[in-house]
Order: structure tokens, then C-alpha cells, then sequence
């Protein structure tokens, strides 16, 4: 039975255990040997992050052709349209192809910690929170959705992977969970073997 460990990566912290740039990186927070990120979360994102020990699995979470779920908290410049949300529920044109389809909802402000950096506010400009849960995972997709729709993403918290989210993680915290992967969700992962061409004769 593989374990996952679920961690709330603090904002400006590399999805990674080395850096030769000095950057924060996963080994300042997370010390358990042969585990290792299920996809990343970008440097100036905060939230949910799932290290795996078993490789099936780690591929399971991170390959978008599973499409598991991923719901992101987005603090973005401006009160979010109705027409913005409808954009994002149909998917949006970005510089390498449509999105597919993506839930969307306008959401009160949530009861998060205080981003270390704090986020630049200007008086003169709201802002506003959506929840927003995709099955893709493009390089900086969220922030990119955002911007194309008009409301440019301040903050960005992801809560939720599939069945795990941060409830009860602070910042730089982690836990230890038991996952049962299906057996037929390990032989999904797996490589077919190569055929074996038998000689004419």
C-alpha cells in the first residue's frame, strides 16, 4: 500500500528538493527519503502539494491523460464578472490552444493565512475570490485563464488534488497518508511491453 504525504507549500518554494540558485526548495520542510512530487505548483503559488513513495501512483496524480481534479482559491484584480465565469466554464483561447472546460464559481473572501509576502493591494482597484477546478495542467494555466478573461490572478492557493485537500495544513506543514491504489490502477500506468515479432519463414 503506497503512502502519500500531503503539504501546504508556502509561497516562494520550489517544487523540489535541490537548487543550485539558493532558492527555498521541498528539503527545508519535508525530510522522508523516496518520496517524490506528483507534478508541482509554481514558485510564487502557495497550497497543496502531494509527494508520492510508489511510482504508479505518481504518475497517476501528476499525468493529465487521468484528468484528476484540481481545485485553485483565486484572489484576482477586479469584482469577477458573470461573463468572465462563463468564459472560464467554456474554456478560454490561450497562446497554445483551448482549455477545456473548467468549473468555476465566485466565492466569498476564504479564511486563508496571511500570505508571507503580503499580496500589493490598490485602494483605487477591488479585488475579488473564485474557486476554480480544472483537469489540465499547463505551465501557469490559472494565472493564465485569469489574465485572458480580464481579471489578473494576486493570489493563488491550490486546495484540492482529487481526494486530498489542506484542511488542517499550515503553511510549511505536512501529513503521512495510506493510499489503496486499485490494482487496475497500477496496470494503467504501466508501459505495455514491447510485441514480439515472430519470423516469417
Amino acid at each position: 500500500m503506497p503512502d502519500v504525504i500531503l503539504f501546504n507549500k508556502p509561497w516562494g518554494v520550489l517544487s523540489q528538493f535541490s537548487d543550485r540558485e539558493g532558492r527555498r526548495t521541498l528539503a527545508e520542510f519535508v525530510q522522508a527519503p523516496g518520496f517524490r512530487p506528483a507534478g508541482r505548483l509554481d514558485y510564487d503559488s502557495e497550497g497543496l502539494l502531494v509527494l508520492c513513495d510508489d511510482g504508479a501512483l505518481q504518475a497517476r496524480i501528476a499525468s493529465p491523460r487521468f484528468k484528476l481534479a484540481k481545485t485553485y482559491l483565486v484572489q484576482v484584480e477586479g469584482e469577477v464578472s458573470d461573463t468572465a465565469l462563463a468564459q472560464l466554464r467554456r474554456g478560454v483561447v490561450l497562446n497554445d490552444g483551448p482549455t477545456q472546460p473548467a468549473a468555476a464559481e465566485r466565492i466569498d473572501t476564504p479564511p486563508l493565512w496571511e500570505r508571507d509576502p503580503p499580496v500589493r493591494f490598490r485602494a483605487s482597484i477591488p479585488t475579488s475570490w473564485l474557486s476554480l477546478t480544472l483537469t489540465e495542467g499547463r505551465n501557469r494555466q490559472v494565472r493564465r485563464m485569469s489574465a485572458a478573461v480580464g481579471f489578473p490572478t494576486l493570489r493563488l492557493v491550490r486546495w484540492r488534488i482529487g481526494p486530498w485537500s489542506l484542511e488542517g495544513l499550515a503553511p510549511g506543514a505536512w501529513r503521512r497518508e495510506s493510499v489503496n491504489l486499485p490494482a487496475q490502477a497500477k496496470k494503467a500506468t504501466r508501459r505495455p511491453a514491447p510485441r514480439r515479432l515472430r519470423p516469417r519463414l
